[in-house]
């Protein structure tokens, strides 16, 4: 997710070849419920991932030490683990 308007990330989607959708937070709403920004002015979201289950409730975040190579993989492992294969 991102500050970036709907249609930019829809052109910055179809451009890296992404097949999934790329999410707004324009007004961040989100990101100040989920920590992501500190204030509705900031200009970059802070990167974070968090986990919600079926209902929407928070079941794990990470929010320091994200490294972008190795992230997407400890993430789909706690999935396995949170909520089986």
């Amino acid at each position: 997710m991102s500050f970036d308007d709907p249609d930019e990330n829809a052109d910055w989607r179809e451009e890296e070849g992404f097949e999934y959708e790329l999410w707004s937070d324009a007004d961040r709403v989100l990101a100040l419920a989920y920590g992501a920004a500190s204030s509705s002015s900031q200009t970059i979201a802070s990167r974070i991932t968090v986990i919600l289950d079926a209902d929407g409730v928070l079941v794990l975040e990470y929010l320091s030490d994200i490294n972008l190579g190795t992230h997407p993989i400890e993430v789909l492992e706690d999935c396995e683990i949170l909520f089986g294969d």
